[in-house]
């Protein structure tokens, strides 16, 4: 074990990927932005739900830890981070618990959310937990059939920002779903590029994401697709659709010029030099949401 591998409670941030929260974390902010535009702001249901979000992304990293191990997904041939269980930082049973644990606190705090929100908010959170472990749990996983980008696309675009919005305003609205599609795409980006960097090992191991099935250029160009798409067309539309809101669509095109390089490296780069590459899209969606933000309130 190297000294850089972290030991005691120091694992559980690192399996957390904290480099990967961005995508829980940029559909809030942006679906409380639209809130606040609306005069619907209300901040300890805006916390509450930030807090949820990061939790039931947390339990999802820590399930696919958990059941790419059983699978034997995570392989010593592994090009991407650390994963706990598969290195033996951690025991099958204590990553289970700690998933559950996760779980239980987000449950906790989905109590609030269902109180204020009602059946819609009780029926985001109920399936929202289900796909999380499905993605790589069960007999049919998401993440090994080639439908984690539907997954992605829909709990952390639409639902995440139409939800945000619905919770603190009690109004479900066209615009914050819409909206979601950008925050969606550029999470189903993030995925692009961690399937274009585990290509070879998924294919060994039979996960069929889309990388592995369609191949390397296939991978490269979904990335290009949805980092564009999430970041122009989607802006783009609400721009037609909501007053003419000239700032959003000239910040975000700001968010299109910072991810260039990275869109370059991801073209050029292959295996574990895409490890950067998927903290910068990360990061890249994280002011992407915050761009988004304060042009909206402009």
């Amino acid at each position: 074990m190297s000294t850089s591998t972290p030991t005691g409670w120091r694992v559980w941030p690192m399996a957390a990927r904290p480099r990967t929260l961005g995508a829980s974390i940029a559909p809030v902010l942006m679906g409380t932005a639209m809130a606040f535009k609306d005069g619907g702001f209300h901040a300890p249901t805006a916390l509450a739900t930030m807090l949820c979000a990061i939790l039931i992304q947390i339990e999802a990293n820590y399930a696919n830890d958990y059941f790419d191990f059983l699978k034997g997904a995570d392989t010593e041939a592994r090009l991407g981070p650390t994963r706990a269980t598969a290195a033996g930082l951690v025991t099958p049973k204590q990553m289970r618990n700690a998933t559950l644990i996760v779980l239980g606190l987000s449950l906790l705090l989905g109590l609030y959310l269902a109180w204020r929100g009602g059946w819609p908010i009780v029926t985001i959170g109920v399936l929202s937990v289900i796909f999380a472990a499905l993605y790589t749990g069960g007999p049919y996983p998401l993440g090994y059939l080639g439908l984690g980008e539907v997954f992605v696309l829909i709990f952390f675009g639409p639902v995440a920002v139409g939800g945000t919005y619905y919770v603190q305003t009690l109004e479900w609205r066209l615009l914050p779903t819409l909206a979601g599609l950008a925050p969606g795409l550029i999470s189903c980006a993030i995925l692009a590029v961690n399937n274009l960097r585990d290509i070879d090992e998924d294919r060994r191991t039979g996960k069929r994401t889309l990388a592995a099935r369609f191949g390397v250029t296939f991978a490269r160009s979904e990335y290009r697709i949805c980092l564009a798409s999430g970041m122009i067309a989607v802006p783009a539309l609400l721009y037609f659709l909501s007053e003419r809101r000239f700032p959003v669509v000239l910040l975000c095109g700001v968010a299109l010029l910072i991810s260039l390089p990275t869109v370059r490296r991801v073209t050029r780069e292959t295996g574990p030099a895409l490890n950067e590459c998927l903290a910068s899209t990360g990061k890249l969606l994280l002011i992407f949401s915050i761009l988004f933000s304060i042009a909206w309130l402009l």
